[in-house]
């Protein structure tokens, strides 16, 4: 069994011409920065970036390099070559992915069906990660105790009080 991974990414980009994901990443076993370049092939302006990604997340020949590759990235990147296959600038594509992946606060996410349920949760997994504070991060503080203000007015609630009612 491996303990540790062989390659490590470090950059993953795009190029549109060939289309191609792009990934530098380091070789461990022989102390060196590599670029691996994946074609990308059978894809439109119509096709499913998420399946995209995953398909090239679980290829055989690209898994290990891309072990540090968010399937997030990979959907990015993908949705930025169908945005470029269907005309739009770069910075459309990035400003419509950004759309795509922001969470609306107002949003009833009861009415969605199962897969934009699961992507809705994907961008809440990552955004928890990014801000999560780690053992090893320099303003890491273990055990944070907080005092709220007691001076305010406390508001009540009706299921704040007490009762004795069978529900």
């Amino acid at each position: 069994t491996r303990t540790t991974m062989a390659f490590t990414a470090q950059k993953c980009g795009i190029c549109f011409q060939p289309p191609s994901i792009v990934l530098i990443y380091k070789d461990h076993s022989q102390d060196k920065t590599r670029r691996r370049v994946m074609p990308v092939r059978n894809f439109s302006r119509f096709s499913d970036c998420s399946v995209a990604a995953e398909q090239l997340k679980n290829n055989p020949r690209h898994k290990v390099y891309l072990e540090g590759v968010s399937l997030r990235q990979l959907q990015k990147l993908y949705s930025l070559l169908r945005g470029h296959l269907g005309g739009e600038s770069l910075a459309e594509s990035l400003e419509k992915f950004q759309q795509e992946q922001t969470i609306d606060l107002e949003e009833d996410m009861n009415k969605l069906d199962d897969k934009e349920l699961a992507k809705r949760k994907s961008i809440m997994d990552e955004l928890f990660e990014k801000n999560r504070k780690k053992k090893d991060d320099p303003d890491f503080v273990y055990d944070i105790e907080v005092e709220f203000p007691q001076d305010e007015q406390l508001e009540s609630c009706g299921w704040d009080v007490e009762s004795d009612e069978e529900i």
